[in-house]
This record gives C-alpha cells, sequence and structure tokens, in this order.
C-alpha cells in the first residue's frame, strides 16, 4: 500500500491563530475510502524548510496532499517551493487561467494571474469553490488551506487519480477499556502481543474518569489475527486481576 501524508503550512498554525481542521479531516476522508494516513507534518511560512520537506517527500513514492500557501499574497509560498523542490520554473497554466477566466464579471488582474502560476508540467485540481484551481505534480497535490476548498479538492483528487487504492487492504479493530491499571502493569502483556503477532498494531491510552483510572486498548490489523490477538490480551488482563468491558 502506498504511504500517504499530508503537509499543513502556515504560520497562524504554529502560531495557534487558527486551529488546524485538516488533519481530522484527511484522516476520516482516507478511512472512508478504506486508506489510512501514514504522517503528517505542520511547517511555518519559511522557504527554506518548505522545499527541503517537498525535496525529501518527491524523493519517495508517497502520496501527499499539502495544505496552505498557493495564494498570491507575500506570505504565500507554497507554489514557488515546490517549483524549487522540482527544480523547474512557474508559468501559468493554460487551464487554471481559463477556468478564472470562465467566472462571471472575472477581471484578470496581474496578482489574480498568480494564481495560475504553477511548476512547469503540473495537471490542476478543479476548485467547485470559486474555480481557482489548485495543482498537482505528481502524487503530490498542491490544496488552499481554507476548508471549504481544500476538502472537496482532496475527494476529487481521491476518486479521480487513486479508485484502485481504495479499500486494497482489509483490517479490522477491536477495543477494550481496562479498568484501574496502569500502563507499566500491562507492558509485559503488550510486549507478547507484539512479538507473537507482528502484523497488527496495538494503542494504548490510559485516562482519568471521575477520580479513577481507565486505558483504552486497541487491536487493529489482519481481521484473522485481530481477535486471536485480544483474546490473548483479555487473557492476560483477567489473569493480572483486572476489571475489562468491551467497547
Amino acid at each position: 500500500m502506498k504511504a500517504i501524508g499530508i503537509i499543513i503550512i502556515g504560520d497562524e498554525i504554529l502560531s495557534g491563530k487558527r486551529q488546524d481542521k485538516h488533519l481530522s479531516k484527511s484522516i476520516a476522508t482516507l478511512k472512508a475510502r478504506g486508506l489510512e494516513l501514514a504522517y503528517a507534518r505542520y511547517i511555518g511560512d519559511e522557504p527554506e524548510r518548505i522545499v527541503a520537506t517537498l525535496k525529501e517527500t518527491m524523493a519517495t513514492d508517497h502520496l501527499i496532499f499539502s495544505f496552505g500557501g498557493i495564494g498570491a499574497t507575500p506570505d504565500d509560498y507554497t507554489r514557488q517551493c515546490a517549483a524549487a523542490a522540482l527544480g523547474v520554473a512557474l508559468q501559468a497554466h493554460p487551464d487554471a487561467v481559463a477556468s478564472m477566466m470562465a467566472k462571471a464579471n472575472f477581471e484578470m488582474t496581474p496578482n489574480r494571474r498568480k494564481m495560475a502560476e504553477f511548476p512547469v508540467g503540473s495537471t490542476i485540481i478543479p476548485n467547485p469553490y470559486n474555480q481557482i484551481a489548485a495543482f498537482s505534480c505528481g502524487d503530490h497535490h498542491f490544496l488552499p488551506g481554507f476548508p471549504e476548498m481544500a476538502w472537496p479538492m482532496m475527494e476529487w483528487v481521491l476518486e479521480t487519480k487513486y479508485p484502485h487504492l481504495f479499500n486494497q487492504v482489509a483490517f479490522s479493530e477491536e477495543i477494550i477499556v481496562i479498568h484501574e491499571a496502569g500502563e507499566s502493569n500491562l507492558i509485559d502483556a503488550m510486549d507478547r502481543i507484539v512479538a507473537g503477532f507482528p502484523n497488527i498494531k496495538l494503542s494504548s491510552l490510559p485516562q482519568h474518569l471521575g477520580g479513577g483510572r481507565i486505558i483504552e486498548f486497541s487491536i487493529r490489523g489482519d481481521p484473522d489475527q485481530v481477535p486471536i490477538a485480544m483474546q490473548q490480551m483479555k487473557n492476560e488482563v483477567s489473569n493480572l486481576g483486572f476489571r475489562f468491558d468491551v467497547k
């Protein structure tokens, strides 16, 4: 399965002026298609760091969605950085220009035209919100930072370019809630699960609720292995004297 990553660009996210919503939406959008996010990166409006990150991801076969920084204001660097990472120039994309010119009563100004300047060789991503296109460079897809634009554009990319990836890897998940145990009580049991079932992933999330403590413990992965691994964990928890509920 191709690894999928997202890059979220903008000082406003890192400064706390705006709360990021792209991570949770991306996870949900991918999950609805049987896909899974492998990693996410947050980057400020720093051209050198953006270029370095894109050079790194472009050297892989990963599927990448980048959010933010494709406008024409002085703090928008993503278009230029993508071109620099690829070692190509920016040029006005005729399809992006045509999409903008098709808008009613639209006046093309030099600054607006900049929003149609993409790295040479790019293809456009149509924008149903305001017809100002975004762009793709291979498996890297550069979207606006505004959710109302970016999210339907991400779905369009997935549905148009990657339907062959949908629901290719079967997995299941089981969750139990363990009461009054500390993670330290369960580490040996978890180690045995990991050693015995290399094709599953486990997650241990301790919480304190109403003065008591619980651990939400999940196992996900191969549908044939998950029930076996979880039954082993249930046995381990019971043998340690702790109570659990199935979630």
